[in-house]
């Protein structure tokens, strides 16, 4: 469980394939505090600490992770944002987000607001996910309040902090997020579609 509260950024420092799977070795201010099986959002992706080396660490992904999220595209070099599992003494400081993401979205927009940004993101309209109004939801695996929501399209805003400590100070219109739901309204969308049958 994580709260999509970005703890610092990791960079990419190598990338192997084994199969389908790719491994990815992370650098990071963060990694001295890690250990062997535990588990790490990558990007708002849920990924388990495979081999420590200094102040390097591996994590794999399977081809279904790949498929589902924006992982596969990463280059050496690339900025990830990391968070590790909520302790179970801690603060609740974003949502509730479980590091499962549900699918990609296209950043669309990018608007300079003089002290703020506002990003947009479209995705795939026939999803039955959905976001609303000053709801929750997660991308990149940083917990956001969302300002417009329509049917396959929702935007947010980023304060500059958020900016300048997270990647999205990279995105610009075309980029491939991850996008992870709010679990209660997934619960209330599966709950109403039993209701239907």
């Amino acid at each position: 469980m994580f709260t999509g509260i970005i703890e610092t950024l990791g960079t990419v420092t190598a990338i192997e394939s084994n199969g389908t799977n790719k491994s990815f070795q992370i650098e990071s201010s963060i990694t001295h505090e890690l250990k062997i099986d535990q588990s790490v959002a990558h990007n708002g992706v849920c990924l388990t600490v495979v081999n420590i080396n200094g102040n390097k660490y591996t994590v794999t992904a399977i081809d279904e992770t790949l498929k589902r999220t924006n992982l596969g595209l990463l280059s050496v070099g690339d900025k990830i944002n990391l968070e590790r599992c909520l302790p179970a003494n801690g603060r609740l400081d974003g949502h509730f987000v479980q590091g499962h993401v549900d699918l990609t979205a296209i950043c669309t927009e990018v608007k300079d607001e003089d002290g703020s940004w506002v990003f947009k993101f479209e995705y795939d309209k026939s999803s039955d996910q959905y976001t609303v109004q000053k709801g929750s939801v997660c991308v990149n695996g940083v917990s956001l309040t969302v300002v417009e929501s329509e049917t396959g399209m929702f935007s947010v805003a980023i304060i500059p902090y958020t900016y300048e400590h997270t990647n999205f100070n990279s995105f610009k219109v075309g980029s491939k997020v991850n996008i992870e739901f709010d679990i209660l309204g997934k619960y209330m969308i599966a709950y109403m579609k039993r209701m239907d049958k």
